[in-house]
């Protein structure tokens, strides 16, 4: 089969990603053009501009940063979690993490002290939802262990039960809080960029750094644990360990992406597919590929889930699911039910 050029394919994402940043601050219910960006962008905007300044830099701005550090954190943690799997179908998601990282953020909103201030609840919200994550992701690695090994199965058969009990807790949540905080937690569940400020993002930012920076450096790990497990073991690479540390960084990227825009789902499956497609399957061009892609899907989904309706705005997380969804109904069918193989 004819593969892309590798060495085209990140110049070319990251030149594509920079194209997609620019026309999202453009596009909109207030229209910008290209010509009038510096003159925005300038410190001290005219009366006849402030109003297109303030649009750009204090809602398209944020948004634009936030879906590029979500997509890119969420897809490269999708990556590593199917190479570490060597598993087609792995995600962060269907281990857990994300139900338990927005029953934690869901439990937040319905409970959250009035005394603290909106910067504390800023940077307590994604600790919160990181601790949900982190919990879920312990127990299903706990209950996925078989004589000191991960068994794939039975983590994926233990997060499928996380998920159900999280969603479950967050469906009780709805039903004891009010019109306003029930509001919030539709948002959560289906998935919202709407609210990511530059308050948000400053706390979320490291967490989504992270995982996006360090994923990558795994990729030789990676590459040697498609031989197998054991055969890994005999190049030198420390398995146990290995897993530890690429759980970690997801239960980081996928805490951090709910905390700031709620459940959004298949951008940790569907870019490293369509990256796998062109390339094949070698994480150390995969991983990075990886989360340019991803961030410019969640880009541009975020740019048609605020433009395509207006003045309503769709959640982009359903957005995402659309895109994804059939693609995983495809993925199912072309593998004829061999979910081990990739």
């Amino acid at each position: 089969m004819h593969r892309f050029p590798r060495h085209l394919l990140l110049p070319l994402l990251a030149a594509l990603l920079c194209l997609t940043s620019v026309g999202a601050l453009l596009v909109g219910p207030l229209a910008l053009h290209l010509s009038d960006l510096r003159s925005l962008l300038s410190p001290g905007p005219s009366p006849e501009t402030a109003y297109a300044s303030a649009v750009l830099l204090e809602i398209r701005l944020p948004r634009v940063f936030s879906a590029l550090l979500i997509g890119a954190a969420l897809a490269v943690s999708g990556a590593a979690m199917q190479g570490l799997f060597r598993n087609p179908l792995a995600d962060p998601g269907l281990i857990g993490v994300s139900a338990g990282a927005a029953l934690a953020a869901t439990l937040w909103l319905a409970l959250k002290p009035a005394l603290l201030t909106a910067l504390a609840a800023a940077w307590v919200l994604p600790l919160a939802a990181f601790v949900g994550g982190a919990l879920a992701a312990l127990l299903a690695l706990r209950l996925g262990q078989r004589e000191g090994q991960t068994s794939v199965a039975s983590l994926l058969l233990a997060g499928l039960s996380i998920n159900a009990i999280a969603l479950a807790g967050i469906g009780l949540l709805q039903q004891l809080t009010d019109d306003a905080t029930l509001r919030d937690i539709t948002r959560w569940m289906l998935g919202s960029l709407g609210k990511a400020g530059w308050t948000e993002i400053a706390a979320a930012a490291p967490l989504l750094l992270l995982p996006a920076l360090l994923l990558p450096r795994e990729g030789r790990g990676l590459d040697a644990l498609l031989l197998g497990e054991a055969e890994a073991g005999h190049l030198g690479v420390d398995v146990e360990a290995l897993k530890r540390r690429i759980l970690l960084l997801a239960v980081l990227a996928v805490g951090a992406s709910v905390a700031v825009a709620g459940m959004i789902g298949f951008v940790g499956l569907l870019a490293p597919h369509l990256v796998r497609l062109l390339i094949g399957p070698g994480h150390r061009l995969l991983l990075p590929a990886s989360a340019l892609l991803g961030a410019l899907l969640l880009l541009l989904a975020d740019t048609l889930a605020r433009t395509v309706a207006t003045p309503i705005e769709l959640p982009v997380g359903a957005l995402t699911a659309l895109l994804g969804g059939p693609f995983f109904l495809w993925l199912l069918a072309r593998m004829g039910g061999r979910v081990g193989a990739l």
